[in-house]
């Protein structure tokens, strides 16, 4: 039976990110600890003052190839890879003079670091690390007798524990350690291989592997009763700038929904070139706008759906400053995002101590590539982002009257809202905003009905006289099946409807968009979202 604790007297330090690297060495050398080491690991420990061997010196065999070979030797692996309760392995290692390492303390070359820098295909291959790895799998594998680390996140969590244990590391310690590092070098892999893939135009290779890094473990999932974290993700969309990469100015802790709404708020807003708010409730637009500058997009969202609005999400496309600030103080809000917030901005949202504020230094390019995957039982569902935009380039007109300059400004821009609005998708717009939104019906009737509902509803709250629909246009996230979903929004007061076409009876939509003088362009292009 192996001992639960486990004496630390040699420890490996190999390293890539020399974070507390000295600090940590320093611990260990006054521990008594014999400390190996590499590289410009070795150095940076020499430059310390502190005693270490050169790995060299164990194998007795030299760094070659630019240092692609310098711990791929069995005087490494056997004292890294050696059962301490195997007579066989303990003779082995006598004989051949390997000694015991109980402490392996590696990271790994800068490969993803390296790819997001744009540095060619030779220096991306370059940074694979192939010895580093074998070392971690081989220590982390024997962690009955051998501690590893691979972030210096950790190295306060082994100092405290030896300091505890009289210069020990338990197995339970040990146990976790090794679970982090096979997590490290799985998520390592899949930034290489995801990497080489899309070298060769593989957007969907034999085996994939998709890999992410926690940032936080959050208090609840979507429910209470259910655990739930968040993770960043690694490889090709690390960096793209949203609710994963931005900076939380202030206020509580985000929840699983707030990110979850966070995200569908920002990447809508990035649709617009104009300056824009997206206000989000549940994962679905309620109101949306683009405007001369974001204060008046603000009124325009706003009024589209105030009450869904309350407690909702607010993102913008433009930086955030203090009259924004001062309209969106008057809101219960849960989240506000942007990629900038200025510095009176933040001052006036500190008033509000619970509110999230975000800011990203960024907008993510809503047409670059890149996938989405979703799970499903025993299984995976990958696919490209919805990057697909259109211009009036784009448009075919099928009906007798065209529509106007305005009606297409309109157009394109209720189509774009549509693609972010859950299926079966219906979005009402006029002037740059939207007026109705009907959104996650079994019946795409039901969401046109539903929307121009919405929208007298806030017509009236507002003690406006003229339903808001009333020379709107109107926007289908897929072809109208029958003409019923047409004719609702018809008896809604639009002037034009956007939708995709295709469907069998495009005929007889058609007839009724012409009966009823109604202007309808095609897409040919459809944006479900479920």
């Amino acid at each position: 039976m192996t001992e639960s604790r486990q004496p630390i007297r040699r420890a490996l330090l190999s390293v890539s990110d020399k974070s507390g690297l000295v600090e940590f060495a320093r611990f260990l050398s006054g521990q008594g600890v014999e400390l190996l080491s590499t590289g410009g690991s070795a150095r940076s420990l020499r430059e310390a003052g502190l005693p270490v061997r050169e790995v060299a010196e164990v194998t007795e065999f030299p760094e070659i190839m630019d240092g692609r070979v310098k711990t791929l030797h069995p005087r490494i692996h056997g004292g890294l890879l050696g059962r301490r309760d195997h007579g066989e392995d303990l003779a082995a290692m006598q004989q051949h003079g390997i000694p015991e390492i109980d402490l392996l303390v590696v990271n790994l070359y800068p490969f993803e670091q390296t790819v997001a820098a744009g540095a060619g295909r030779e220096d991306c291959v370059e940074k694979i690390d192939i010895g580093g790895p074998a070392m971690v799998r081989a220590a982390a594998k024997n962690h009955a007798f051998v501690a590893v680390v691979t972030n210096p996140e950790n190295y306060e969590t082994v100092l405290d524990e030896m300091q505890e244990c009289g210069g020990s590391l338990t197995l339970a310690t040990r146990r976790r350690l090794a679970a982090d590092a096979f997590a490290h070098t799985a998520a390592y892999d899949a930034a290489v291989s995801g990497w080489m893939a899309r070298q060769e135009g593989q957007s969907f290779p034999r085996e994939m592997s998709l890999a992410g890094r926690r940032r936080q473990v959050l208090r609840y999932g979507e429910n209470p009763h259910q655990k739930a974290a968040f993770y960043s993700s690694v490889g090709r969309d690390a960096a793209r700038p949203g609710v994963a990469t931005a900076a939380q100015l202030q206020g509580k802790e985000l929840s699983y929904n707030n990110l979850n709404d966070t995200d569908a708020a920002f990447e809508a807003v990035a649709e617009f070139d104009d300056p824009a708010i997206v206000i989000v409730k549940h994962a679905n637009p309620c109101g949306v706008a683009v405007a001369d500058g974001l204060a008046e997009a603000y009124r325009k969202a706003l009024a589209c759906d105030p009450v869904s609005a309350y407690g909702g999400i607010i993102a913008a496309n433009r930086t955030l400053d203090a009259d924004v600030a001062e309209m969106v103080a008057d809101l219960f809000a849960e989240v506000v995002i942007a990629p900038e917030i200025t510095e009176a901005a933040r001052r006036v949202f500190e008033k509000k101590a619970n509110l999230r504020v975000l800011s990203t230094g960024g907008m993510p390019d809503p047409a670059a590539s890149g996938l989405t995957a979703k799970t499903l039982a025993g299984g995976l569902l990958v696919q490209d982002r919805d990057g697909g935009r259109l211009g009036e380039g784009n448009l075919r007109t099928v009906t007798k009257r065209p529509p106007s300059a305005q009606e297409i400004a309109d157009l394109l821009f209720a189509f774009r809202v549509a693609k972010h609005v859950k299926s079966n998708a219906i979005v009402y717009a006029k002037d740059g905003a939207t007026v109705g939104i009907g959104a996650g019906q079994m019946s795409r009737v039901d969401s046109a009905r539903i929307a121009a509902s919405k929208a007298r509803d806030a017509a009236e709250a507002a003690g406006e006289t003229v339903p808001r629909t009333h020379g709107a246009v109107v926007a289908s996230d897929a072809f109208f099946p029958f003409a019923d979903g047409l004719l609702a929004a018809a008896d809604a007061g639009v002037s034009a409807v956007v939708q995709p076409g295709g469907s069998m009876r495009d005929d007889a939509v058609i007839e009724a968009a012409d009966d009823k003088g109604l202007a309808m362009v095609f897409t040919g292009m459809r944006h479900f979202r479920h």
